[in-house]
């Protein structure tokens, strides 16, 4: 990596930085929601796909492998029959969801003025 690339790491607005991949795993629509979910606790696949409505199940598949691509996520596999699944934040995780949870929350409680704003 060049001197110049390594000066622009950490810095989003630079189409250079990794950090902007990141940014849009963690800010698809999905993993934000899949992110508020895990937040409460371990889930199974199917308790994920029940809570998110609309998700579809290749959607919820690949965004919980990216986010256990990035570290956000882990996946535990019981050797039962049939395989049970579990779904938890790690310490990472946990972390990007409470700035996240943050943003939902404010969005939820400032939801009836920005519906004011988008029918103007």
């Amino acid at each position: 990596m060049t001197q110049s690339k390594q000066n622009l790491i950490g810095y989003v607005l630079s189409s250079q930085c990794p950090s902007r991949e990141i940014l849009e795993h963690l800010t698809s629509k999905w993993a934000v929601l899949v992110l508020r979910c895990l937040s409460e606790g371990v889930q199974r696949f199917s308790q994920l796909r029940k809570r998110i409505d609309g998700v579809s199940e290749k959607m919820l598949t690949q965004t919980l492998k990216t986010l256990e691509k990035d570290g956000f996520v882990t996946r535990t596999v019981y050797p039962e029959v049939p395989p049970r699944v579990e779904y938890q934040l790690t310490e990472l995780g946990e972390s990007a969801a409470q700035q996240i949870t943050q943003l939902v929350v404010w969005i939820e409680q400032n939801l009836e003025l920005i519906l004011q704003h988008k029918k103007n």
